[in-house]
């Protein structure tokens, strides 16, 4: 029986004859808007020679030889493999930090997402100490409304943990769409004290909130500080000399004991090290609710960056700084192939380098006026935005470190999952919304040797210079329509093209349902 007898079959069911509207008038389950067709669609589970057809900006069929009718557009996709739209799950947007000016606003920061594969975006709000939360949420949302190339939403960054937000604000954030808060362990305007950190965690597992953390002891990193100051070690390098691993790795240990503490989920951001990643492994092997993050630069980069001539290597200042070791690279790779690592994020953090607001401070407030700078006053952060896609596809699947599944994982379903947008986002399946890479053919694949030039964000410099990979997107669609033209490099979505999101809970595995708290009679949530 045809599909079109079918529908008729179902419809005439208590029905007249004469009742009954002309097949052409009726529900056509193959009206779509856009089918693309010619294409391997790669999901983090499987991998199929399928079209894909789109009607209002939602994948509502997956099939072979979809037909096309009417006005519906096609995209060829010419034998490459298409994966979900990216989500980067940390990023730093129009958020400056002390003196130091951000070199990407939403529009600049999310228009380099889109030309790099990245569809969503999640950035950060930060409550200011004494201020608060949702002031920030309200105060955020309005500086991106209207503003982005891409879809985005945001965690909030936690400051100051009183009982009014760890009561009140934090399930009013929620209410909001803001499902994760993040919490630092460093930076004097920033960090919290180990009972602050039990605070938010007590209050995220019982609003259900996934609690990120920058771990790093700071204790460790003023006291060493000062005492390369003191001798005049100020260069950029020294800024890695200022924060070994192990102010990483013990920082990372003592994280997971206080959410083991109340057995409350959390993610270690931007995870740089061997020894941290063995931690985050430890902890899940042991059943906890612990997930881990990396970036590009830690799989890709190393120390050397930062002892480039002059003042070069201020460009590569970031925290946890880039190793030295190369087992901590070959560490960081195994983790993003055996699941240790949960998302791959660019923690795009942009500074200008020409700019005295910028990574110039370090030359700027340089008591010693050392030629080279002073890492002290140097802007933290790298900009990654639009490499982390095509770094990770190309350095990771076509260089066979990972399998396309395993990319689809960790460029964009498990982010969407962990921050409750799936599967609205990182997946290709009905009902998901249409955002879309779709990559070359080998056959079709040319060098591209990345160039600040040709990249699509504000800031003024890429720490990839000159890097050689195997690919860029072809095409990025966002919600069904092209959103970046890779054969002309250019972001066609117009500004005010996305939409925020408002996100619920984390679908992958919580709270144990047990606690070291709990065993000693102490209930989480009465706190």
């Amino acid at each position: 029986m045809a599909l079109g007898e079918s529908i008729i079959t179902t419809v005439t069911i208590g029905l007249k004859k004469e009742d009954i509207p002309p097949l052409d008038d009726m529900y056509n389950p193959f009206d779509f808007d856009l089918v693309v067709k010619n294409g391997i669609v790669v999901t983090a589970s499987d991998e199929t020679e399928c079209d894909i057809g789109v009607k209002d900006g939602l994948v509502v069929c997956l099939g072979k030889n979809l037909p096309v009718r009417g006005n519906c557009e096609v995209i060829d996709a010419e034998g490459g493999y298409i994966t979900p739209g990216g989500v980067d799950s940390h990023v730093h947007l129009g958020q400056s930090a002390s003196n130091a000016r951000s070199a990407d606003d939403w529009t600049t920061g999310t228009r380099g997402a889109i030309s790099g594969g990245t569809t969503t975006v999640v950035a950060f709000a930060v409550q200011a100490r004494g201020k608060s939360v949702m002031q920030a949420v309200e105060a955020y949302y309005d500086l991106a409304d209207g503003k982005t190339h891409c879809d985005y939403s945001y965690h909030c960054i936690i400051t100051d943990p009183n009982e009014a937000v760890v009561r009140e604000e934090i399930p009013r954030m929620v209410d909001f769409g803001i499902t994760s808060v993040k919490i630092y362990m460093t930076y004097p305007l920033l960090k919290l004290n180990d009972k602050q950190v039990l605070d938010v965690l007590c209050a995220a597992r019982r609003t259900g909130v996934t609690t990120m953390v920058h771990a790093e002891n700071a204790d460790i990193i003023d006291w060493m500080s000062a005492a390369l100051v003191e001798r005049g070690l100020v260069e950029p390098w020294h800024h890695g000399s200022s924060r070994p691993p192990l102010v990483e790795t013990e920082a990372t240990n003592r994280a997971i004991a206080l959410a083991e503490v109340v057995d409350s989920p959390m993610l270690i951001v931007h995870v740089s090290s061997k020894e941290a990643t063995a931690h985050i492994r430890n902890a899940q092997t042991r059943g906890l609710p612990l997930y881990g993050e990396t970036c590009p630069h830690y799989a890709l980069l190393t120390a050397d960056k930062m002892h480039a001539p002059g003042f070069e290597g201020a460009k590569c200042v970031c925290a946890p700084p880039l190793r030295s070791d190369p087992n901590d690279k070959e560490s960081i790779w195994e983790g993003l192939a055996n699941g240790t690592f949960t998302v791959f994020s660019s923690d795009h953090a942009p500074y200008n380098f020409h700019d005295e607001k910028g990574k110039q401070l370090g030359l700027v407030n340089n008591p010693t006026k050392n030629p080279q700078g002073n890492f002290k006053n140097t802007p933290n952060g790298l900009p990654g935005v639009c490499t982390r896609t095509p770094l990770l596809w190309s350095k990771g699947v076509l260089d066979g470190r990972i399998s396309r599944q395993k990319f689809v994982e960790l460029n964009s379903t498990n982010a969407a999952k962990l921050y409750g947008m799936y599967p609205k986002k990182g997946t290709i399946q009905p009902g998901s919304d249409a955002d879309l890479i779709i990559w070359r053919s080998k056959s079709a694949r040319r060098p591209v040797i990345i160039e600040q030039k040709n990249l699509h964000h504000g800031t003024d410099y890429t720490p990839y210079e000159g890097m050689e990979i195997h690919d860029w997107p072809r095409l990025v669609l966002l919600r069904g329509k092209i959103a970046y033209d890779g054969a002309k490099n250019e972001v066609v979505a117009p500004m005010g093209s996305g939409e925020f999101i408002k996100r619920g809970f984390s679908s992958l595995p919580g709270p144990k349902g047990h606690s070291v708290a709990w065993l000693n009679g102490f209930n989480p949530h009465d706190r």
